[in-house]
């Protein structure tokens, strides 16, 4: 499959959402609203709940999965509450010692002159600085899309995964075919410049591992998920928050080394 293949792949109205995700993953499930400053956006899904028997902090961007939802939850865009309820989330999770796992499905975040007035890029900034700095294990599944910032705000994980089809980058094949050639028709040639695939990723080294996608059974899909995500936290709980931190950053810092081989 071309890049292109799979950036449709994963747009397709059929995929699970960020919700189907953590109902398949997670028991106990209690959810939490609202960013405590100006309200509540339904695009982010995040509460406690336990996976297996080990408490954790999940968020999800969700897309909804038919028209109205996907109106109410603005297509899977956090607007800056979205991201300020994420990162209260976070932030309670580290203080009662809670790992935390989030799900990414988004083009991008939220671009209107409502969410640009709140703040919308101190809001990502502010994600992707105290995410790097937690105190508590921090796992993330690209389940679909990875559109730039909006993504990486949920991102700055000690584990990424990334599922077969989803795709990650820096700006959507569209935006870059529009300022490349001047022509948004142009976004094949775009998706295979832009190297977004979950292999892309792994040679990278920006994706740890890729999941196999089984949509026609997802409840296993969602176990063998589980096992994957159970094994990165038990092995990352034997960290202390020091070396945690270390970790992180040393993960980050090597992105660029691809080039140097």
């Amino acid at each position: 499959m071309t890049a292109y293949d799979r950036l449709r792949a994963t747009r397709q109205n059929h995929r699970p959402t960020g919700a189907d995700y953590v109902n398949g993953i997670f028991t106990g499930r209690v959810e939490l609203h609202g960013d405590r400053r100006f309200g509540d956006d339904d695009a982010i899904v995040g509460g406690v709940g336990f996976i297996e028997d080990i408490p954790v902090t999940f968020i999800a961007i969700d897309k909804g999965s038919d028209i109205q939802q996907r109106i109410k939850k603005n297509f899977g865009c956090p607007k800056p509450e979205g991201y300020r309820k994420a990162l209260r989330l976070m932030k309670q999770a580290e203080k009662f010692n809670r790992p935390v796992v989030c799900f990414v499905d988004t083009q991008g975040a939220y671009a209107g002159a409502e969410a640009e007035e709140r703040g919308q890029g101190e809001a990502i900034a502010e994600n992707i600085l105290e995410m790097m700095g937690l105190g508590v294990p921090c796992l993330t599944v690209i389940i679909g899309e990875g559109g730039s910032g909006g993504a990486l705000a949920l991102a700055a994980a000690d584990r990424v995964h990334i599922l077969e089809n989803a795709v990650y980058s820096v700006i959507s094949p569209e935006g870059c075919a529009s300022i490349l050639w001047k022509d948004a028709g142009k976004v094949a040639n775009a998706a295979d410049a832009l190297h977004i695939t979950a292999q892309d990723m792994v040679d990278f080294k920006v994706a740890d591992n890729i999941i196999p996608e089984n949509f026609e059974q997802f409840d296993r899909m969602c176990d063998e998920m589980r096992n994957i995500l159970v094994d990165d936290l038990k092995k990352l709980s034997k960290l202390s928050s020091d070396e945690l931190r270390d970790q992180r950053y040393k993960r980050f810092r090597r992105f660029g080394e691809f080039d140097k081989k």
